[in-house]
């Protein structure tokens, strides 16, 4: 039983993380290609 609850604790703490992590990643691509627009429109005017 209790080894059950511990690999059930483990998975859900994994899965937060991950969560968080894809979340981070997210906003770093946003950026990045806001990043770009802005460069693009420099040298298109």
């Amino acid at each position: 039983m209790r080894h059950t609850v511990l690999i059930l604790t483990l998975f859900a703490a994994l899965g937060l993380s991950g969560c968080n992590m894809m979340e981070g990643l997210g906003k770093d691509i946003q950026k990045a290609g806001e990043r770009i627009e802005g460069h693009a429109e420099k040298h298109t005017d």
